[in-house]
């Protein structure tokens, strides 16, 4: 049995991994999908005090809390900024880092760094009423649509759990400064369809900070993939169990 940690993007919430639960739950594994502060359960909880540590504390205390070892964990878009904090506080305990169309960073690299379009949100957001929240991006003409989800009823359901993203989760460095997490495996998954301008990805480096030959598989959709794909998803992801 593999566990598998699926943490949501900014804007997310846990709801969005529904889909892809039982594919991966049916094959025996585990799967977790906490909610990250200021969204699904702890909407309550949104603050302008919410910011990227705050995030890669709630993987830690759940890994640290459940004693959870050998795990696959996925970050997707914003959260691989989060995952890879996460991994650099217990690189013991992570079998495997899943950047799913995520961003990727090096230490001490803030998302507006890893992805420089995210600085013209942060901007928005600091000259807004409340100078703190990132509202949502806008829905756009097929095949970006919103997210990269086009079907008109999973659109409406997609804009239902959707909430404002907390401006210092974007300005706050991700740390990979521990030696040992450099040598997690890591895998990069692609959704290759519909990314709206401005919007760019690094190249992946052939060699992995492992020394592993890269790892990058391919979606043909948009970006929320375990939305538009998730039984595709679901059979790349055990394909590492």
């Amino acid at each position: 049995m593999t566990t598998y940690l699926l943490v949501h993007g900014a804007w997310h919430s846990p709801e969005c991994w529904e889909r892809v639960v039982p594919l991966l739950t049916s094959a025996g594994h585990r799967v977790l999908t906490p909610s990250l502060t200021g969204y699904g359960d702890k909407a309550h909880l949104l603050s302008r005090e919410v910011g990227l540590d705050t995030h890669v504390d709630d993987i830690v205390d759940l890994i640290t809390a459940d004693d959870l070892t050998e795990v696959v964990l996925v970050g997707h878009s914003y959260a691989g900024l989060v995952i890879s904090s996460a991994a650099n506080r217990v690189p013991d305990r992570i079998a495997r880092l899943v950047y799913l169309d995520a961003m990727v960073p090096e230490d001490g690299e803030s998302a507006a760094d890893v992805m420089p379009v995210t600085q013209v949100l942060i901007d928005l957001a600091e000259k807004s009423e409340s100078g703190w929240r990132v509202p949502l991006l806008p829905e756009l003409p097929p095949p970006s649509g919103l997210f990269g989800v086009t079907d008109p009823a999973d659109t409406a359901w997609l804009r239902s759990i959707l909430s404002d993203h907390p401006v210092r989760c974007l300005r706050q460095p991700a740390r990979l400064d521990n030696p040992a997490v450099r040598t997690i495996p890591r895998t990069h998954i692609h959704c290759v369809v519909g990314m709206p301008e401005g919007f760019t990805r690094r190249p992946v480096p052939e060699i992995q900070p492992n020394g592993t030959p890269a790892q990058v598989w391919e979606l043909p959709t948009g970006h929320d993939c375990m939305i538009t794909m998730p039984a595709e998803l679901a059979a790349l992801l055990l394909k590492l169990g």
